[in-house]
């Protein structure tokens, strides 16, 4: 049975001109307006907490999908064949017998590539070599076959005829300006930056003690779980598709539209779930190439590296040589520091000019020097390129510069931690390009880690006030 429901009047909606005229002109309002700031620990509440990462459980599983776990109908296999040699002449490639191969739907080469030449500064690295292989991870040409085996079997009937050229391997002889340039006829010094402040002569002149140091740090490959990898497809409208491992798939993607001689518009790249990139996944590697046989064959084509090609064909961290000389008074106090850095490069630029800006600035350390010279040089070098990897240049410098205070400490017989204390910035410390630093708490963070860790301590206060004459 219905209930009798006693409904309350509504308002003449009619006799309120008012909410059908709102007013045109909105009331002013004084800016700027309270910020509402939470409760500590609301803004951040996973500090300090166990906190779940919303994958977490798909990769516990395995059920994480990566590009190699990806499979589209009809979909070919590619492989690259590498040169293997240093430094030479390509005079002739022929992919006939490769061609004709039951199960090989097509070859191509560097002839093939509309714009063969690609790099995040300098546009100096081909997708695959034409007439010149610059290391020994260069490709040449590139299979796309039914199955990975046919691919790779494919990859010996293919025939490459060279003129061996005498490679350089040396940083430092990269470097004599008698060297052949490995890009010839550009110089092999491709980056070239200098940092000076106050007079580190004088300083010298001043010192009590003059240290001096070599040291020299090895290519690092990342080493992803993941390799690198791609999938190529097109559709009947034009456009192509990228599923690729790519970190910096903005940078990847005009890259890809230089190299196909297309527009940035009729190109796709989609940023997979990435196992591992640590800096070596910042630039395209195979997705030109792919995009190419996936075109002529009309089909999806997909291409994953080996670990060997990891090794060989992505870039490196850059090896650096550095020499250091430091002038201190008898008490360890810095007076001037003198640095001269050379990157290997490797066989193409990458990501070198950044690299070689990072290092030059931060390889005095993190310490108060009045005088101080640093000349950087990135130079080519017919071996694996070199690009991004964690820090871009400061892990090699660090290496350096600590590795030198230590070695100045012994010397002097002063306890390692005193004379670190005795140097490092301050607020307001200037750092090497003259640049004023806030909110610096290195002597306190070195005081934590020194009580936490159980090293001695004792008189190390007077060192953080003494200004290191007696």
């Amino acid at each position: 049975m219905a209930q009798n429901t006693k409904v309350a009047d509504k308002p003449d909606v009619l006799e309120q001109p008012e909410i059908l005229r709102p007013p045109t002109i909105a009331p002013l309002v004084t800016f700027p307006l309270e910020v509402v700031v939470p409760e500590g620990r609301q803004q951040t509440p996973a500090v300090g907490q166990r906190a779940t990462r919303a994958d977490g459980r798909l990769h516990g599983l395995g059920q994480t999908k990566y590009i190699d776990d990806m499979y589209f109908p009809n979909m070919l296999f590619a492989k690259i064949k590498r040169a293997g040699v240093a430094s030479a002449r390509i005079k002739s490639i022929d992919t006939k017998e490769a061609e004709a191969m039951p199960g090989v739907m097509a070859v191509i080469t560097g002839r093939d590539i509309p714009c063969n030449s690609f790099g995040p500064s300098l546009k100096d690295q081909p997708v695959l070599a034409d007439t010149r292989v610059f290391h020994a991870g260069d490709g040449v040409a590139a299979v796309a076959a039914v199955t990975e085996q046919i691919a790779t079997e494919a990859l010996d009937k293919i025939k490459v005829e060279y003129e061996m050229l005498t490679p350089v391997l040396d940083p430092l002889e990269s470097l004599k300006l008698e060297t052949p340039g490995v890009h010839a006829p550009s110089a092999n010094v491709y980056g070239h930056k200098v940092i000076k402040k106050g007079d580190v002569e004088k300083a010298f002149a001043e010192s009590d003690h003059i240290f001096e140091g070599t040291f020299r740090t090895q290519m690092v490959e990342h080493v992803p779980l993941e390799p690198h990898a791609t999938i190529a497809q097109w559709d009947a409208n034009g456009r192509v598709t990228l599923y690729s491992t790519l970190g910096r798939i903005t940078l990847g993607r005009a890259d890809i539209s230089r190299t196909l001689g297309i527009p940035m518009s009729r190109i796709r790249v989609v940023a997979t779930v990435v196992g591992g990139n640590f800096g070596g996944k910042n630039e395209i590697t195979t997705e030109p190439a792919l995009a190419l046989l996936s075109k002529k064959t009309g089909r999806p084509v997909k291409c994953t590296f080996t670990r060997v090609e990891e090794f060989i064909a992505s870039t490196t961290r850059h090896p650096l040589v550095m020499d250091y000389k430091t002038g201190v008074t008898k008490q360890g106090k810095i007076l001037g520091r003198k640095i001269r850095l050379v990157l290997d490069g490797g066989a193409y630029c990458s990501w070198s000019e950044t690299t070689l800006g990072k290092a030059c600035i931060l390889s005095a350390g993190p310490y108060n020097i009045e005088n101080l010279y640093v000349e950087a040089f990135v130079v080519y070098t017919n071996k694996t390129m070199t690009g991004a990897m964690r820090g871009f240049g400061a892990p090699q410098v660090c290496y350096a510069y600590e590795s030198h205070m230590d070695d100045i400490a012994t010397a002097l017989n002063i306890d390692p931690l005193e004379i670190r204390l005795l140097n490092v910035f301050e607020e307001g410390s200037l750092s090497p390009t003259s640049q004023k630093l806030h909110s610096v708490v290195v002597k306190e963070s070195l005081l934590q880690a020194a009580k936490r860790f159980g090293w001695n301590t004792n008189g190390n206060e007077s060192a953080k006030t003494n200004g290191g004459r007696s």
